[in-house]
């Protein structure tokens, strides 16, 4: 992956009475290859030593000794956020950007059950509200998404944030976080009624199946399956309607970013759509 750095030139005099005047400039912006092989490396260290060779063999007072310093400046990491309804994919989709591009993967769900299973003070606030049934305050998740975006890993690797943020306020929250690339994965309600209607549990394994698209192996686990009770039609629509509002109110902040995805399709042609948006991002920056 090609790269820019800047190759200072630190000289020494070996004259210090005598102004130094040289026609190389004392800095100079070069174009390298930071996967260079270490033949290919060593090369800029040989033509210094080749150019003092030089300058000893003409015995010229304006030969400057001189050190090659390089520093490759470090390419950012992705920052991307993912968005999708109920069974648009989402899920599928953020393991296999997860396996290709190496980012960490932040979910506010999983970020919330890890607090209060740690024990934090925002984990103990949290619970307090679970509890009693109670949303969780936004004021308490953004802190918490926040750290998660802060730490170390996040901030080399990157980052996929998914599922978040659900709402504006939660988004203006995020206002200092902006993604490279607001991932929107759009799949027809009938779709995805269908891909939730037909949902079912093994309680003994707990692995999902689907009716249609990934029935049981044999029948002693279908006739063990359950359906749970959140996956009936009238429930579904009722979370999808939930799911579009919220999603337009934060389609405002990211606009400038937003890639739509078609997620009807085959889960590998929704990854070639991403996959093909971020292989052009990372180009576009590189």
């Amino acid at each position: 992956m090609a790269s820019c750095c800047s190759l200072s030139f630190s000289t020494v005099s070996s004259k210090p009475n005598k102004p130094y005047s040289s026609p190389i400039s004392s800095s100079l912006q070069l174009p390298i290859t930071s996967q260079l092989p270490f033949s290919k490396k060593n090369s800029l260290y040989s033509n210094h030593t080749l150019l003092q060779t030089q300058c000893r063999k003409t015995q010229s007072p304006d030969c400057p000794s001189f050190l090659v310093v390089g520093s490759a400046k470090k390419q950012e990491p992705l920052r991307v956020m993912i968005s999708g309804a109920p069974a648009s994919g989402k899920g599928t989709q953020c393991e296999l950007i997860i396996k290709k591009y190496d980012l960490v993967h932040i979910a506010a769900g999983d970020l919330l059950r890890a607090e209060i299973a740690a024990g934090t003070e925002n984990g103990r606030r949290a619970k307090e509200y679970m509890d009693k049934g109670q949303l969780v305050p936004n004021e308490i998740v953004v802190t918490i998404v926040k750290e998660r975006l802060m730490r170390p890993d996040s901030q080399e690797k990157g980052w996929l944030l998914d599922g978040y943020p659900r709402s504006l306020s939660q988004a203006v929250a995020l206002k200092e976080f902006q993604p490279d690339l607001f991932i929107l994965l759009e799949v027809p309600e009938e779709i995805l009624v269908e891909r939730v209607v037909g949902r079912r549990l093994d309680p003994v394994t707990g692995r999902i199946y689907h009716l249609k698209y990934s029935p049981p192996e044999t029948d002693e686990i279908a006739a063990r399956l359950t359906q749970r009770f959140d996956d009936t039609e009238e429930k579904v629509k009722l979370r999808l309607h939930t799911h579009h509002q919220n999603v337009e109110s934060v389609l405002s902040m990211y606009k400038d970013t937003i890639f739509q995805v078609d997620g009807s399709v085959s889960k590998e042609e929704v990854f070639a759509q991403i996959d093909g948006a971020l292989a052009q991002f990372l180009e576009a920056k590189e």
